[in-house]
């Protein structure tokens, strides 16, 4: 238990130091050895199990890679559309140790415009909260 409190927290080593000290003041608590086998774990371990404990609590997919061509469009329902340009965008979704789903989308010149402008305002958006933390 005291374990998940550590790596939950993700403490640093002062955190780590008092909870230690508590644990170990507390009635069927640990024992001063069995703290420092722990702080010494810690120390060695903490990236690893936090990135682990992100990864497995991640609800959504991620964009693992992204791919793209432009093409001229070869087929439509209207004439006045062949051989304009597309953009093919392939995007690979997933959770780590899990299996990919792709994604293939097209877009005219107009919709790449409108995602680049999308883009640039989640870009922006970003921007903002970083500059104010």
């Amino acid at each position: 238990a005291a374990g998940l409190s550590i790596a939950s927290a993700d403490m640093d080593l002062n955190q780590l130091e008092a909870f230690l000290t508590a644990q170990t003041k507390k009635q069927g608590g640990i024992t001063s050895d069995q703290a420092a086998v722990i702080s010494k774990f810690w120390k060695n371990h903490r990236i690893k199990i936090h990135e682990s404990l992100i990864s497995q609590s991640r609800w959504d997919n991620v964009l693992k890679n992204m791919n793209w061509r432009v093409d001229l469009k070869s087929q439509s329902r209207h004439t006045d559309q062949i051989n304009t340009p597309v953009a093919i965008v392939e995007m690979e979704l997933g959770k780590n140790g899990q299996e990919s789903e792709f994604l293939c989308l097209e877009f005219d010149e107009a919709k790449v415009s409108q995602m680049l402008k999308k883009l640039s305002e989640i870009e922006e958006s970003m921007t903002l909260l970083t500059q104010t933390t």
